[in-house]
């Protein structure tokens, strides 16, 4: 009997030592300051505090120690596992050799960055009668002074004492149970934390919020559908402006020398039947530029004016300086779910450049007053039609990165197009609502389905390169320094290519698809490591010693 009395002993003395690890606060890191994170990543790979790398969201790394020549021996250091069954989507952030990690269903984590393991841990008590669409996840934390910042699946925004894990406030966002959720990571700016909801396919009226960092309480809020008086509120027919969705669920940008905000508005509801909501359907399916003091609007333009295909513009803007015509300009960067490639002036809103990056159909062109051209034929129907891209899109909410070095824009495509149906739906709070549904079609060979790593010219629109994945992935993208992107594809492998000519160099089988989100790389004690986070796992790679 003496032996299963041992190995009951060991046993409560091995979840002792993990209980006692757990417990083990994160080493107190110094206040971060919204000076620091304009500064972007250092080039002594110290941190990354944004969900983008910067307020830019180029996710370009100054880092060199991995490069094209020794990128083929990477190999694993350790794997941090959650124990939830969803999947990550998130983007960890670093500061003082810790790394902090949001993930599905509400949970969090400050992990050692060295070896991976829990300083503390948060796990939300989340109602039983969520709304959430779409994957119960989280896009990451924010930073600024003391706190970290995250948003819940029941639309709340949490402040964190970074050290401990302790709440520190707790903010209603919304009501969940008409259909409201948040899932976005946020922005950190002027002393504020930035937030916008998701719940489009619910009839929720979607909005941007601005919450003070130190107290919680609201400083302002935009809603990315006009009321009534309001400029805009006429391009929606009657009242269909209440449930029109125009959620906010991919994180922004932020230019502290304009003092603005861009984010890019999701698809108006019901996402496909036109006659429920007639009209341009502002602001959904646009990029607007908000006043970061105020939330007041500055300018915007809509991507696709009253889209009837489910074509978020909730992918992740890019802010860049590059010579457009030999003049120097600010601009966003675009690669939008319609199936174009943007560039606009980032202070005016002025649109510099709009080509085609994929396959469309619904489009001829944009035209000079910045309008799609339509093609006739592409409005969904209760018989269907076909139409491409499918409602995934030319791209989606997957981040794409920039280098500034060779003025290259990288962005992962798709290929593919869809039967598009529609009907008339009665709204019920808290139910979809959709107005119809899309078949894809797979197996034409007139109508191909495949994805592409591509590389633009953002001041033209032009193909560089590109790298063909058998099907399309919903992996991000992040470029470093030495000349190398990183990505994965939707067999679970991540990638390593040459970012100059799309030559692929290396990867490694994750045994889960990198969704969603991308790789980060940083530095510590010398050494070079690129994390990324794929299906329930986070794993860190290193160069062979």
């Amino acid at each position: 009997m003496r032996a299963p009395v041992f190995r009951l002993f060991f046993f409560l003395a091995a979840l002792l030592t993990a209980a006692a690890a757990m417990a083990q606060q994160a080493p107190v890191p110094r206040l971060v300051s919204q000076e620091e994170i304009e500064q972007g990543l250092p080039v002594d790979g110290s941190r990354w505090l944004t969900f983008g790398g910067d307020y830019y969201n180029q996710r370009h790394s100054p880092l060199t120690q991995i490069t094209p020549e020794n990128v083929d021996r990477l190999v694993p250091q350790w794997t941090f596992q959650t124990g939830e069954i969803e999947k990550f989507e998130t983007t960890p952030l670093l500061r003082d050799n810790v790394l902090y990690v949001t993930g599905p269903l509400s949970t969090a984590w400050a992990l050692d960055a060295r070896t991976g393991r829990p300083f503390w841990e948060y796990r939300r008590e989340l109602p039983e009668n969520l709304t959430a669409c779409c994957g119960l996840v989280n896009r990451g934390f924010a930073m600024l002074g003391d706190k970290l910042f995250m948003v819940t699946l029941d639309a709340h925004l949490l402040a964190f004492d970074s050290a401990t894990g302790r709440i520190v406030w707790d903010a209603t966002l919304a009501d969940y149970s008409i259909g409201y959720a948040a899932t976005i990571a946020p922005i950190a700016a002027n002393g504020n934390i930035i937030v916008g909801v998701a719940g489009g396919e619910f009839g929720i009226r979607g909005f941007i919020d601005a919450y003070d960092a130190e107290t919680g309480e609201r400083a302002w809020r935009f809603y990315t559908i006009p009321g009534p008086g309001e400029p805009g509120n006429d391009t929606w027919a009657g009242d269909s402006w209440r449930t029109g969705g125009a959620s906010v669920w991919v994180t922004g940008a932020f230019d502290p020398d304009l003092n603005l905000l861009y984010y890019g508005i999701g698809n108006p509801g019901p996402d496909y039947h036109s006659e429920s909501r007639l009209g341009d359907n502002l602001y959904s399916d646009s990029i607007v530029a908000l006043d970061a003091d105020s939330g007041e609007l500055r300018w915007h333009y809509q991507f696709t004016p009253h889209d009837l295909h489910d074509w978020d513009a909730t992918e992740v803007p890019i802010l860049a300086d590059i010579e457009i015509d030999s003049e120097l300009r600010n601009v966003v960067m675009f690669a939008n779910r319609n199936g174009f490639y943007y560039t606009l002036d980032r202070e005016t809103g002025e649109l510099l450049v709009a080509e085609p990056f994929v396959r469309t159909t619904w489009a001829e062109e944009i035209g000079v007053d910045g309008r799609p051209i339509l093609l006739p034929g592409h409005k969904p129907t209760e018989d269907g039609e076909i139409t491409c891209p499918d409602l995934r899109g030319g791209t989606n909410f997957w981040p794409p990165s920039f280098d500034p070095e060779t003025g290259l824009f990288f962005v992962n495509a798709r290929e593919g197009c869809m039967t598009y149906f529609a009907w008339e739906q009665e709204y019920i709070p808290g139910q979809r609502y959709t107005g119809g549904a899309g078949q894809y079609i797979r197996d034409d060979p007139d109508m191909p389905h495949y994805g592409a790593l591509r590389a633009l010219n953002p001041a033209t629109g032009e193909r560089i390169w590109e790298f063909r994945y058998p099907t399309p992935s919903g992996a991000g993208l992040m470029t470093t320094a030495s000349g190398l992107i990183f990505t994965g594809d939707e067999q679970g492998n991540l990638i390593a290519l040459n970012s100059r000519s799309g030559e692929p160099l290396w990867s490694h089988q994750m045994g889960a698809t990198l969704w969603g989100t991308s790789a980060i790389t940083y530095m510590v004690d010398g050494r070079q490591y690129v994390l990324a986070p794929a299906g329930t796992n986070l794993t860190a790679w290193a160069l062979f010693e």
